[in-house]
This record gives structure tokens, sequence and C-alpha cells, in this order.
């Protein structure tokens, strides 16, 4: 049987790219856990040694390690939009679904303590961001202002309104480790909400309102629920 030409070239490219995530996937976590710990002027070979990959390859992903440190934050971000999407997918209202969101990030700060040490490290650049937790707040928000549901005007004041109450909110639980995370996050949360124009008895529903178990995620991989690699 012939065999048509460029026929088994592809195995081997698959192989190739797997292995450049891999490697890249390896540099961005090795780089958000020195971030995490504030070890911003560690030198690029000891974040080699940290993720098991040679010199040569960093300069395969990354021109800098502060290009490295961005990739590091974005994908940081991403994945925790991700994964409140995992969990708020099916909620349709606005305020709702910006509420939810809020409470569950709140909650997730105590979860996955390296993930809020790095936001919180980078706290000042995340209220605007392109990525992660931003621009869905800000979507929420629009859409509840839209829908009258918010009595604020601007969104992007909103956004600054609600990305400087978690900014804090994390500041609190990492500061004060023996507080109930579930109350001081809806506590925030309902105030929040009462600053949008939300009712002080609507709020308090909306904050009752049941939430998935994230016990489980304090053990599960960085990169849950779905790897952000890219093979550059």
């Amino acid at each position: 049987m012939d065999v048509p030409e460029g026929a088994g070239a592809e195995q081997p490219v698959n192989r190739l790219q797997r292995r450049k995530m891999r490697t890249r996937a390896a540099l961005v976590r090795a780089a958000q856990g020195f971030i995490a710990e504030g070890k911003l002027a560690v030198p690029i070979l000891e974040i080699t040694q940290a993720a098991d990959v040679g010199m040569g390859s960093f300069y395969n992903h990354f021109e800098s390690k502060e290009q490295l440190f961005d990739a590091a934050l974005t994908d940081a971000l991403n994945q925790m939009g991700a994964l409140l999407d995992v969990f708020t997918a099916s909620i349709t209202e606005p305020a709702e679904a910006f509420v939810t969101r809020f409470r569950l990030a709140g909650r997730l700060f105590r979860h996955r303590p390296q993930e809020a040490a790095l936001l919180l490290s980078n706290a000042g650049s995340l209220i605007f961001s392109d990525h992660g937790l931003s621009p869905r707040a800000r979507r929420d928000i629009a859409a509840a202002i839209d829908a009258g549901r918010f009595v604020i005007a601007d969104p992007d004041v909103g956004l600054a309104l609600a990305g400087g109450a978690l900014i804090g909110l994390a500041t609190l639980l990492r500061e004060k480790p023996d507080r109930d995370a579930d109350t001081t996050v809806d506590e925030v949360a309902g105030g929040l909400l009462r600053t949008f124009g939300i009712t002080a008895k609507q709020a308090a529903a909306l904050c009752a309102l049941p939430l998935p178990d994230l016990s489980s995620l304090a053990d599960a991989p960085a990169d849950w629920p779905a790897p952000m690699m890219r093979a550059d």
C-alpha cells in the first residue's frame, strides 16, 4: 500500500507542540510561584531550575523575565475567569450573575492562596485588566444597568467599586486567616449590591443563594478546569 506524500509527518509535529506547551506551562507555573512569594528579582536561571527546563528552552518561549511574568499573570487571570464561568454558566439574571461571581471569587481566595497572593501582588493593574474577572464583572454590571437592576450610570465606575472591594476583601482574608470567609465575603457582596442600588432585602436574598462546593479546589491543579497554554 502506497503512503501518500507527507503522511506520518503530523504525529511528530503534534508531539513537538505538546512538548513546547508543557515547557511553557512549567515556566509559567514556576513564575507564578515566585510572583506569589514576592520574589520579583529572581534570576532567569532560578526560574528555569524551578521549572526543570533548560535555559535555552526559556528563550524559545519568552524574550525576557518581564514577558514571562506578564504571561504568568495573564494565565492566572484567565484560569480564574474560566473557573468562574464553569460555575455560573447557567445564570442569566445580570445582578445574580455579578454577585455570584463576586461571592465565588472571594471564596476562591481562601481555597487557592497562591492564586490570591499572585493577584494581590498586581492588584493595582488588575481592576481594568482585559483578562480574568474584570471583563466579566464589567459585562455583568453593564447588563444589570441596562436591565434597571443597578442604579449607577457608568459601568466603569461600578467596576472600580467592585474591583476595589474584591482587593480589599482578599487582603482582609489574607491578613485575618481566622475570619469566617463565607460570612465575610457575603457581607462585602451585600454592601456592594446596596451601593449599586439593590435594596437591602434583595441583596440579602441574592447573597443567600446556594453556591457550589469549592472545597475540592484546594487540591485541584492550578490549570483546572482547562489548561491555558499556547505553543508559541
